[in-house]
């Protein structure tokens, strides 16, 4: 679709299936499942919505979704399906890996950036040749020493042959990328977790990221995910981007969300609807 001067891309690495109960945190299932249903595993579906925003000439990606170095066991346990699922959905639209100027990642968790290697001959190397990736500081370092909680999916086959290939920069907050794009730091999931701002011409747009996967998380501020690691940090987030999307009328990407992906937030009596926008 077209926002303003620039083109917005919804571009897609598949789909997986994922813990419902780690992404609706202390919310009981039975409210939940109003929303989505489990299968048998109590898992739900997970889409895996990337961006590729073409501004000023820059071909600009933000997050590569799982990517394709999985093992045989983590595609059994995501239900993942089928390969080069992102970079065959860029070539549909005619963009090739090497077309790409520079990827985004809102944050290193592997659902978000497993793409951005991949295993040629045996090596891991970045999957777009000629991308610089951009990377909030705080979040390589949080990355590159991960604890008891986040080693788990902060695997350094995602991120650390980037640096090796010279193709890494390290971002210290708020930062433009193009003067109709910026990225903002929307801490809560991680300390540094981004999100990037669209804005051209009077229409405004957000990829949260995982700030808010499903349009419920962006609807009511106390329904938080279980794989934040600042909860109250992620509530008073929202609260500020909720009122800043209501303000601009901003249209709202959503990354996993699996049946809306994007609309524009509505308030009326105190209560938030994301009401679905289809792309143009």
């Amino acid at each position: 679709m077209r926002l303003g001067n620039a083109n917005l891309y919804m571009v897609s690495d598949g789909r997986a299936w994922m813990d419902g109960g780690g992404h609706f945190g202390l919310v009981p299932k039975v409210l939940w499942e109003k929303v989505v249903q489990a299968d048998g595993l109590n898992r739900i579906p997970m889409a895996l919505n990337c961006l590729l925003i073409v501004s000023e000439g820059e071909r600009i990606l933000v997050d590569t979704g799982f990517g394709d170095k999985l093992s045989p066991k983590e595609r059994e346990i995501y239900s993942i399906a089928g390969e080069s699922r992102l970079v065959g959905d860029l070539r549909r639209l005619g963009f090739a890996p090497e077309d790409i100027d520079i990827v985004i990642n809102t944050h290193l968790h592997s659902d978000h950036c497993g793409g951005n290697t991949i295993l040629r001959e045996g090596e891991v190397v970045p999957t777009f040749p000629r991308a610089e990736y951009w990377i909030q500081r705080l979040e390589w370092a949080d990355a590159l020493y991960p604890n008891e909680r986040t080693r788990a999916t902060y695997l350094a086959d995602n991120f650390v042959p980037l640096e090796e290939r010279g193709q890494l920069r390290l971002l210290y907050g708020e930062t433009r990328v193009t003067s109709e794009v910026r990225c903002i730091v929307t801490r809560g999931h991680t300390r540094a977790h981004q999100s990037v701002v669209i804005e051209s011409s009077g229409e405004t747009a957000i990829y949260l990221g995982d700030l808010a996967s499903w349009t419920i998380l962006m609807e009511r501020l106390a329904w938080v995910s279980a794989f934040d690691v600042e909860p109250l940090e992620t509530i008073e987030t929202k609260r500020r981007i909720r009122d800043w999307a209501l303000e601009k009328d901003a249209l709202l990407i959503f990354e996993h969300d699996s049946r809306v992906r994007m609309g524009y937030l509505r308030e009326e009596g105190g209560k938030y609807k994301v009401v679905e926008a289809a792309p143009e």
